[in-house]
C-alpha cells in the first residue's frame, strides 16, 4: 500500500466518523437548545465551540498519546436533557454542566473509574462493545424497508469493495449512497446557504435543583454509556490509554468551556470505532491517525456549522444509520469473536452482549452499564476457580 492510499484511508475513516457522530446528533442538540429557551443562532454556536474543542482534543490527545482518541459530544447526554432541562433556563443549565464535568474531573483525579474497568476482563469489554454497536448493524437492514435501493447498493458495494478494492470500500460507499439518495430525490438541499457561527457566551448560574435535575443525571450518563463504551473499544483493539489522565483532561476543559455551550464531552466509542478497524489502517499502530484526520474534519465542520446544520438536515436519516452499520460490520464481528474466544467466559460474555443489547433502563441509565454488571455477576457466579 502506498503512502497516498494509507492517507486516503485514513482520512475516509475519519470523515465518515465525523459524518456519523454529526449527523446522529444534531437534531438532539438543536433539540436541547430550543427546550432552553434558545435559538437557531444558539444551536449554531453550540456545534461551533464543540466542534472546535473535540476536533482540537482528539487530535492533541491522539498523537500524544499514538492512540486512536476520539472525543465526542454525548448524544444520550443530549437525549436527556431534552427532558431533564425542562423548566430550567439556559444560565441554570450551563451552571449544571459545569457541575456535571466536575464529577467527571473528580472521577479522573481519584482514580476510581480507572480501577474499576482494569478489573474486567477484556472478553467482557468486548461483548459489551458488540452489544453496543449490533443494532447499528441490524438496522442497516432495517431500514432498506425506507430506501432499498439506496442501501442495497450501499451493502453490495461495500462487499465488493471488500474483495477487489478494499483501499477505498467505504470511501466509495459514501459517494454511492449520497449520489443515489441525490438523483433519486431524497435530498433536498434548496435551503441551504452559507452563513458564519458566531461564539455566545452564557454567564452559568449555579442552581442546586439545576446541578442535582439535570447536572447528576447528565454526569451518570456520561460515564455509563459513553466514558464506559469508550474504553470498551479501546479495550476490546488492545489499545493502552491512561483512563483517569483522559478524564482529567475532559472534565476539566468541559468546566472551561461550558458556558460556551459544551455541554458535554467525552470519549467516543461507536464513531471510534471506525476509526479503529481494519479499513482505517492495517497497521493498529498508525491508526490514530484517522482519529486525527477526524479531529481536523471536526474543526473544519465547526467552522461551517451554520451551513452544515442544514446540509446533514437534508440527508434522509436511514442513510446516516445504514453508513454507520456498514462501517461497523468488521468491528461488530471482531468484537464477538473476541467475546466468545474463551470457554471460561462464553456465558458471562453472551449475558453482557444480550442485556448492553436490549432496551434496557434502569434509575435512568443505560443498558452499557447494565450489561457489564449483569455479565460480572454472571461470571462470579458460574466461575469455578
Amino acid at each position: 500500500m502506498t503512502f497516498s492510499d494509507q492517507l486516503l484511508n485514513r482520512a475516509t475513516a475519519g470523515l465518515v466518523a465525523v459524518v456519523i457522530g454529526f449527523a446522529s446528533s444534531i437534531a438532539l442538540i438543536y433539540q436541547v437548545v430550543i427546550t432552553l429557551g434558545g435559538t437557531a443562532d444558539l444551536v449554531a454556536s453550540w456545534i461551533l465551540m464543540l466542534g472546535l474543542v473535540i476536533g482540537s482534543m482528539s487530535i492533541v490527545m491522539s498523537v500524544y498519546y499514538k492512540v486512536p482518541i476520539l472525543i465526542s459530544w454525548s448524544t444520550t447526554g443530549a437525549a436527556l436533557l431534552i427532558t431533564s432541562a425542562q423548566g430550567f433556563h439556559l444560565a441554570e443549565a450551563i451552571g449544571a454542566f459545569m457541575f456535571a464535568a466536575g464529577l467527571v474531573f473528580l472521577s479522573g483525579i481519584t482514580g476510581w473509574f480507572e480501577k474499576i474497568m482494569n478489573r474486567i476482563p477484556s472478553e467482557l469489554a468486548c461483548a459489551m462493545l458488540a452489544g453496543v454497536l449490533v443494532t447499528f448493524g441490524i438496522d442497516v437492514f432495517n431500514f432498506m424497508n425506507e430506501l432499498p435501493l439506496v442501501i442495497g447498493l450501499m451493502v453490495l458495494i461495500y462487499f465488493i469493495g471488500k474483495r477487489f478494492f478494499a483501499r477505498f470500500a467505504m470511501l466509495s460507499v459514501l459517494i454511492a449512497g449520497v449520489l443515489l439518495a441525490w438523483q433519486m430525490g431524497h435530498i433536498d438541499t434548496s435551503a441551504i446557504h452559507w452563513k458564519m457561527s458566531e461564539f455566545a457566551y452564557i454567564a452559568p448560574v449555579f442552581n442546586l435543583q439545576a446541578c442535582i435535575s439535570i447536572g447528576l443525571p447528565l454526569y451518570i450518563v456520561t460515564m455509563t454509556s459513553q466514558n464506559l463504551p469508550g474504553i470498551a473499544v479501546l479495550k476490546a483493539h488492545n489499545y493502552v490509554t491512561p483512563i483517569s489522565s483522559t478524564l482529567n483532561t475532559t472534565g476539566f476543559i468541559n468546566i472551561i468551556t461550558a458556558p460556551l455551550g459544551v455541554y458535554s464531552i467525552n470519549l467516543a466509542a461507536i464513531t471510534a470505532a471506525i476509526c479503529m478497524s481494519d479499513e482505517a489502517d492495517k497497521n493498529p499502530d498508525k491508526r490514530y491517525w484517522a482519529s486525527v484526520a477526524a479531529g481536523a474534519f471536526y474543526i473544519v465542520m465547526a467552522l461551517c456549522a451554520a451551513t452544515l446544520v442544514g446540509l446533514v438536515a437534508s440527508l434522509p436519516q436511514a442513510l446516516i444509520l445504514a453508513l454507520a452499520g456498514i462501517a461497523l460490520f468488521g468491528t461488530i464481528a471482531n468484537s464477538l469473536q473476541q467475546a466468545l474466544g474463551s470457554a471460561q467466559y462464553t456465558e458471562a460474555a453472551i449475558v453482557t452482549f444480550l442485556v448492553t443489547a436490549s432496551d434496557l433502563t434502569m434509575l435512568s441509565v443505560g443498558s452499557a452499564f447494565w450489561g457489564i454488571i449483569a455479565g460480572v455477576c454472571t461470571l462470579m457466579i458460574t466461575r469455578k476457580n
